[in-house]
């Protein structure tokens, strides 16, 4: 399938629950996250994507900086293994040693969660709340080719964690599809 007509989530609907495996050979439930953290950012991405890895470093530093405070990041790779061997769960393995990941890396090996969510690009960051509400989703910044101007993810995950209103709730994902079966 090279392209589908997804709805994304709608901002202040329900995100869609998941339970999915790892790289750590563990399944995470996304409930089980909500129970524990005031915000919960699921990045779509994947091993091989460039825009992924000019925003790893970035991510990391976000999970360091914030997982006191009641944040926590999950990376989700929906690229379809069959077809893209190097987005493998075994390639994902390595991807997540190689860049130290210090948030889960789970795999969504039936594209469920990423048809559920709505997401087609790589890569794309749903901000939730601890009721499982969606409250941004889109890029994690503006990526101007003259710098970064406006930091969406940082800024909505700060008006999160505060209890203040998100004043950007939406952008458009920049990036590469995701690779549909």
């Amino acid at each position: 399938m090279t392209s589908l007509e997804l709805t994304p989530t709608a901002i202040g609907s329900y995100a869609p629950d998941f339970e999915i495996r790892g790289t750590d050979s563990e399944v995470h439930h996304l409930a089980r996250y909500l129970e524990k953290f005031k915000a919960v950012a699921v990045v779509f991405m994947a091993n091989t994507s460039t825009d992924v890895k000019m925003y790893i470093e970035q991510l990391k530093t976000l999970q360091n900086s914030l997982q006191g405070q009641g944040f926590t990041l999950i990376g989700i790779n929906p690229h379809d293994g069959n077809q893209d061997p190097s987005e493998s769960f075994e390639n994902m393995k390595k991807f997540a040693t190689e860049q130290k990941l210090n948030f889960p890396y789970l795999w969504d090996s039936t594209q469920d969660v990423t048809r559920s969510f709505g997401a087609t690009k790589i890569p794309t960051v749903f901000l939730l709340d601890a009721t499982s509400k969606v409250r941004y989703r889109g890029a994690i910044d503006d990526n101007s080719p003259t710098g970064v101007k406006e930091e969406y993810l940082v800024k909505a995950i700060a008006a999160l964690l505060k209890g203040e209103e998100i004043e950007t709730t939406t952008t458009e994902a920049v990036g590469s599809e995701v690779r549909w079966r």
